[in-house]
């Protein structure tokens, strides 16, 4: 089971808050001690892209942890005020620079133990022009032998790859849902 509390303080009127199951409700949540505002957390949503140009496909090597130095497909948590779509091609122009035209929406992706949902969608590139981000050492398009597999970051980068590759394969992209442990 998924053990994450994070919330020490109500966001409304700071005081203190303790975890309880309010009334009305099955599971514990973080109730404020003062003013008996219910504070849910909720999983963190990530959306990226899997961008490919004729039978390549692009990897960004990361600039960050986690994972520093390791490849993935670009993406990053979804913004307050935007759509999956609208953030999964923020995150593509943001640690790639690539011109695309989204997709489809290929991976749903659930991540329990980190609190996370992996949202990953088709995208085909419009020119390979690239100017990655800062979050980015380096972006590059790869054929499906030269992926570096052995230095994919994250499970779900890897799945969403085996699926990219084997819808391909069979000539029709699925929506794949599955859970990452």
């Amino acid at each position: 089971m998924f053990e994450h509390r994070r919330i020490q303080h109500c966001r409304r009127c700071g005081a203190r808050v303790e975890y309880r199951v309010p009334e009305g409700d099955n599971r514990e949540r973080a109730v404020c001690t003062a003013c008996g505002e219910i504070h849910y957390e909720n999983p963190i949503n990530v959306v990226g892209t899997v961008p490919v140009w004729g039978e390549l496909v692009l990897l960004c090597r990361r600039n960050i942890e986690p994972r520093y130095g390791l490849w993935t497909l670009p993406a990053g948590f979804l913004e307050l005020g935007e759509s999956t779509a609208d953030g999964a091609r923020r995150e593509t122009v943001e640690e790639a620079g690539a011109n695309i035209e989204l997709g489809a929406l290929f991976t749903v992706l659930n991540v329990v133990r980190v609190g996370q949902l992996h949202l990953f969608y088709l995208a085909r590139m419009l020119d390979t022009g690239l100017a990655p981000g800062p979050e980015t050492i380096e972006a590059r398009l790869f054929r499906e032998d030269d992926l570096p597999w052995d230095r994919i970051a994250f499970r779900t980068v890897r799945q969403t790859l085996e699926h990219y590759f084997a819808d391909r394969r069979a000539g029709r992209f699925d929506v794949h849902v599955g859970d990452v442990g």
